[in-house]
């Protein structure tokens, strides 16, 4: 497949079952410090349906090598023009991707990691009429920012959000909080804690495949 030039470097996996039709779609938005290889490496647990495609965050991360989508002013706090402009890019990107791969508009996830999640909120919480859900491993929604949720359109929205309880990186509290953001909106929540730190773990990505499968 040949990628299209937009507004963010990416990859895509084509599924291993293929379809004659559009395939669900699982766009994968990594952490600080990551690129857009770190989360592919989910693929082979993944359901075999899925077009996955994951992309780079849009700066480079000045301390230790990879890319961010924003640098921090305190956890849970953006810096804001940054944090406006890597939502502008992934915001047209999304919009790009639909029209040129091979995208069911009616079954796209994203899937984030860490700052990936809040982009990721991001975009389900500004246009949740574009996505099925999102899967929110160990991040935060982005509320101290300029963006305008419609919190009214996220009812029974699925999302599963996880969180470690030793997240030494984002602590355990903003997971509950996006969970009791969610649940005033009357979104479909599948929460869950774990007993691990800032990651991804074995318990966690098992929960993560069934979810998937369920809401494809």
């Amino acid at each position: 497949m040949n990628l299209i030039q937009t507004t963010l470097i990416h990859k895509v996996l084509q599924p291993k079952k293929k379809s004659s039709g559009k395939s669900p779609t699982l766009i994968l938005l990594h952490g600080r410090g990551a690129n857009e290889d770190d989360l592919l490496g989910l693929a082979e647990y993944l359901d075999e349906r899925l077009l996955l495609i994951s992309a780079r965050a849009p700066f480079a991360f000045q301390y230790g090598g990879g890319f961010t989508w924003y640098e921090i002013e305190e956890v849970g706090k953006p810096e804001p023009k940054m944090f406006a402009e890597s939502y502008s890019k992934l915001s047209q990107f999304f919009d790009d991707v639909k029209g040129a791969y091979p995208v069911d508009p009616a079954r796209v996830i994203f899937c984030g990691f860490s700052m990936g999640t809040m982009m990721s909120y991001s975009i389900a919480l500004t246009k949740p009429e574009a996505i099925v859900g999102v899967i929110a491993n160990s991040g935060y929604v982005p509320e101290d920012t300029e963006l305008q949720f419609q919190w009214d359109k996220v009812k029974g929205k699925p999302f599963l959000v996880s969180h470690g309880l030793y997240d030494p990186v984002i602590p355990v509290a903003f997971g509950r909080r996006a969970k009791e953001l969610l649940n005033n909106a009357h979104a479909s929540v599948t929460y869950r804690e774990y007993e691990m730190g800032h990651q991804i773990s074995e318990e966690s990505l098992n929960d993560m495949m069934q979810w998937l499968t369920k809401h494809i």
